[in-house]
């Protein structure tokens, strides 16, 4: 749900570089030969993304009726995610797109895998074309799974074209007990489109971030219970708050929807947390 500098390469040049040392002379010629189907499919699939409308793109089997879905499979797995495939540069230059080797989809897990937006297995055509490929943890590629939107609605945000940062969608409250707690949810953003509030709402209930998040939280709070009492200690509930804001502030500076950003600045909000709520973490 955070953006990624879009990759130098293209589907065309990608695609050649993984087919050149294939040995089987009928299976290079017929790979070859839908060279010109790929780099199509790859402009219209960047002209979709842009708009939101990758659901519009019909699956297929096989490519262009002269490649099977197995064949454009293998291609990826073995001459592009493969240890010695000749398409190992693009896909290692792809996984250190995400800033600090964080996956873009849970910003929490670090990237260990790439992720097809379009399931190879149901768009082959986009088996490996680099803006279909995204740097993910495997937590969240599992998740996905093999799914495909049918709807706008679902269309998972694309994090080379979809850029939802400038505003704040992350929200939280405290829940108050024995133990302190935070809870994680979407806010809708009155100048966006339907569609696309419910398109951030739809993927963080997908990937289960709220419990993420919140566990996330808990032991944050915990870990800062001793320095927010030494402060209540001595500056009470307003020194508290000052100490929650400047973290929030802090973190704010490098991503305002992190759930760092609104733990802390949740937190600072709430007058029982900060005259001792935060005691019982």
């Amino acid at each position: 749900m955070w953006c990624v500098n879009r990759p130098a390469f293209s589907a065309e040049d990608t695609f050649a570089a993984c087919i050149s040392r294939i040995q089987d002379k009928d299976l290079k010629r017929r790979l070859a030969g839908v060279a010109g189907h790929i780099k199509a499919e790859a402009a219209v699939y960047a002209d979709r993304a842009k708009e939101a409308e990758l659901h519009l793109i019909a699956q297929t089997v096989g490519v262009a009726g002269s490649v099977t879905t197995d064949e454009m499979v293998s291609v990826y797995d073995q001459r592009m995610a493969g240890k010695k495939g000749p398409g190992r540069h693009v896909y290692d230059a792809i996984k250190l797109l995400p800033k600090q080797g964080i996956c873009p989809f849970c910003d929490h897990r670090p990237v260990s895998t790439l992720d097809h937006l379009l399931p190879k297995r149901l768009f082959p055509a986009l088996a490996v074309t680099p803006d279909n490929l995204v740097g993910a943890c495997a937590d969240c590629n599992k998740t996905k799974l093999a799914f495909a939107p049918a709807a706008a609605e679902e269309v998972f945000l694309h994090p080379y074209f979809d850029d939802i940062e400038a505003e704040r969608w992350l929200a939280a409250k405290v829940v108050e007990g024995p133990v302190a707690a935070v809870i994680f949810r979407t806010r809708a953003i009155p100048s966006w489109p339907h569609t696309l509030n419910e398109r951030v709402r739809r993927q963080f209930r997908t990937l289960g971030l709220a419990q993420l998040y919140g566990a996330q939280a808990a032991r944050e709070i915990s870990g800062q219970a001793q320095l927010l009492g030494d402060i209540h200690a001595c500056r009470g509930a307003n020194g508290v708050r000052e100490e929650l804001t400047r973290q929030a502030k802090t973190r704010e500076a490098v991503r305002t929807n992190s759930w760092q950003a609104v733990t802390y600045r949740t937190l600072s909000e709430s007058e029982w947390f900060c005259d001792g709520g935060f005691r019982g973490a």
